[in-house]
């Protein structure tokens, strides 16, 4: 009897083990984005990485409504890490705006991919400055898009008034087209305009207009929500450098998240940029530390500073970690 029982209890222990493993090893949830973003991809790509190259970690991610719906997410511990814009996060972080009445407690990661505001006029509108905007017709970004919010905000800082056009991007760049708007703001796609600005500049002469020294300070001191960033010559076939505002797209997480295993996810991500540009073309020139440091607006989480320090970076005041 006893000779039938033993390989049974070898096997009983042996799925008790295996079992015990998998119970140990930690789930993670990742708020991404709807599916027919591009940005999803990147997502997938991320936890592809974590899955492969962090030991006792395994990531999931999850479709969700993006930045806002992943800060509420992370608030009610729904998922631990996700999509988040710098901007936004620095809001929910500060308890400002939609968030004054309920802030969430997020921390940066990494940021993988800039959206500098590029503000797209036609050359015959004779508008050289943004100082010139005031009383021109301006689509400031798609309704209810962090673009539009963005604009509103960043011209009531410098004191600027545009007289603003209101739609979609196809009726915008049919505007443009048509002269029945001088120009709008658009995200760049890294240090390229964006598609529907190539589509105007193809019949349509266009300039971008930059900041002045005295603005992009202003902004600096007023707006710590965005980052200001140069832009080198050749946005655009013929558009020389130019200085403007932009926020980031991040990686930010709940401050629960374990301290190794955040070190451990940003180490990985870091040391795995294939996979992260075959997501996202437009990463394959981004240097993704360089950045994060420039373009972050939340505190780090300290797993995520215990990485950069360990590379030699400076970390700037306001994403030093605190309690």
């Amino acid at each position: 009897m006893s000779s039938y029982k033993t390989p049974l209890l070898a096997a009983m222990l042996s799925a008790g083990l295996m079992a015990g493993a998998a119970h140990a090893e930690e789930q993670l949830l990742i708020g991404s984005t709807s599916t027919s973003s591009s940005q999803y991809g990147y997502f997938v790509a991320v936890g592809q990485i974590i899955n492969q190259e962090v030991d006792g970690v395994r990531s999931s991610v999850v479709e969700t409504g993006a930045t806002v719906d992943n800060l509420r997410r992370i608030l009610r511990d729904q998922v631990d890490m996700g999509l988040v814009t710098t901007n936004v996060g620095y809001h929910a972080y500060a308890g400002e705006g939609e968030f004054a009445d309920r802030p969430v407690d997020n921390r940066l990661l990494w940021v993988y991919s800039a959206a500098p505001q590029n503000v797209v006029m036609r050359q015959d509108a004779e508008v050289s400055s943004m100082a010139d905007l005031e009383g021109v017709k301006l689509n400031p970004g798609i309704t209810g898009s962090a673009t539009e919010a963005t604009t509103l905000a960043v011209m009531e800082t410098l004191g600027i008034s545009p007289e603003y056009v209101r739609g979609s991007t196809t009726d915008v760049v049919a505007g443009v087209k048509d002269n029945r708007m001088a120009g709008y703001v658009k995200s760049g796609v890294g240090n390229k305009l964006d598609g529907s600005s190539l589509d105007i500049a193809t019949f349509t002469p266009i300039e971008v207009l930059s900041l002045t020294d005295e603005q992009a300070n202003t902004l600096r001191e007023e707006m710590p929500d965005i980052s200001v960033v140069d832009i080198p010559e050749g946005a655009a076939d013929g558009i020389p450098a130019y200085t403007t505002w932009s926020f980031g797209l991040a990686m930010h997480s709940s401050p629960d998240l374990d301290e190794d295993t955040a070190y451990e996810i940003v180490k990985a991500v870091m040391e795995n940029p294939d996979p992260q540009v075959s997501a996202l073309a437009n990463l394959a020139d981004v240097d993704l530390a360089e950045l994060t440091l420039e373009s972050g607006t939340v505190p780090f989480h300290p797993g995520a500073a215990r990485y950069f320090e360990e590379q030699g970076y400076e970390i700037p005041d306001h994403l030093k970690p605190v309690e």
